[in-house]
This record gives structure tokens, sequence and C-alpha cells, in this order.
């Protein structure tokens, strides 16, 4: 799946989404792949998901370059627009 990609994306979804989705950021940090991973954010969905992101890494438990790996965007316009632009800094690994 990595190598025939150029991007991961989520749409809301449920707990198979959720694992699929924490397997392929779990990936980049280990550098598997350099793709970004998406988050179609429709109607804040993720919203939740990104906070306890953002404060595991304020406690340390995940490193901001990693943080980095998510893109979220509420439209899926925007969010093309966002992964066009990423751009992989090789600095994931813990």
């Amino acid at each position: 799946m990595a190598k025939h990609s150029d991007a991961f994306i989520a749409l809301p979804g449920g707990y198979g989404t959720l694992e699929e989705l924490l397997e392929v950021i779990t990936w980049a940090q280990l550098g598997i792949h350099d793709k970004p991973v998406g988050l179609l954010n429709v109607d804040g969905y993720y919203n939740a998901l990104l906070s306890f992101i953002d404060k595991a890494v304020e406690e340390g438990f995940i490193l901001p370059t990693a943080r980095d790996i998510i893109v979220s965007a509420p439209t899926a316009k925007e969010l093309f627009m966002k992964l066009e632009e990423y751009v992989y800094v090789p600095r994931h690994k813990n």
C-alpha cells in the first residue's frame, strides 16, 4: 500500500479507519514511507483526535516533527492543496 500511493487520506470512520490511520502514521514515523497522512475533517469529526495528539506532543509522548505527518482540512479541495504542499522532512524517528 505504501509503495503505490502519494499520500494517505482518512475520511470519517470507525475503529478500522482509526487502526489504518495510526498504522500509516507509525510507518511514516519509522521511516517506512515519506508520504503525508491526510484527515478529511468534515464538520470537525477529527477535532478530538487532533486535540489528543496535540496533548501527547505537549506531554512529550509524540515528537513535534511526528505531529507534522498529519495534514487535516475540512474540505477535500483544501486537503488536496495541503497534501500537494507537504514536504517530507526525515526527522520522524524517535
